[in-house]
Parts: structure tokens; sequence; C-alpha cells
């Protein structure tokens, strides 16, 4: 059993107002959790702009309080359906780790 741990991928998802995060894991406490993320609506249009080499909204870091959480999901491949970490690196080419680091690098 994997466990999960800073640096996967994750989904949030929250309530109050519901909504779904995708992104890296960064930070969890009991007062809450913090991901380098984006909202999930918004992955495949992200995911494009990056593919087509335009400017895109980019990965922010986000804190959720632990009240706001109702679960958190390891973002692994399970059979036939890929992860969208493992999506996003057969669309773009590059794991999200090392597109984070060449854009560190970039700025």
């Amino acid at each position: 059993m994997r466990r999960i741990q800073e640096g996967m991928a994750v989904i949030v998802n929250l309530h109050s107002p519901r909504e779904k995060i995708w992104g890296l894991l960064a930070d969890i406490s009991p007062a809450g959790i913090q991901v380098l993320g984006i909202d999930l609506n918004t992955f495949d249009d992200w995911v494009r702009m990056i593919t087509r080499n335009e400017r895109n909204i980019g990965l922010t870091y986000v804190f959720i309080p632990m009240w706001r959480i109702e679960k958190v999901v390891l973002d692994e491949t399970i059979g036939d359906i890929f992860s969208l970490e493992e999506m996003f690196k057969m669309r773009v080419g590059i794991s999200i780790h090392e597109y984070l680091g060449s854009a560190e690098t970039s700025s």
C-alpha cells in the first residue's frame, strides 16, 4: 500500500464550496494541507497551453484548511486509466517535476 506523501500528485475534494484541486502535495498538518496545484476543471486547458508554448496560468500554492477537505486521493494510474500526472507527461513530454524545475530556472 502506497502512502500519500509530500511531493506526490493528489486530487483534493473540497466542500463549502464544492471544488477539486489537482497538484503536488507540498505540506500536510493538523491545520490543513498546502498544494502546488490548479483547479481540476482547468487542467486540460492548462496542459494544452503548455503544449502550444502559450503563456499559461501555471500552478499556485494554496493552503486548504482541514475543515474544507472532504478527501485527498492519490493521483495514480489504475489499469488502463492513466493518472493526470501520467497524462501530463505523455502530452508535454516531461514529468511535472521536470516541468516545474525548468519553469523555476527560466523565471
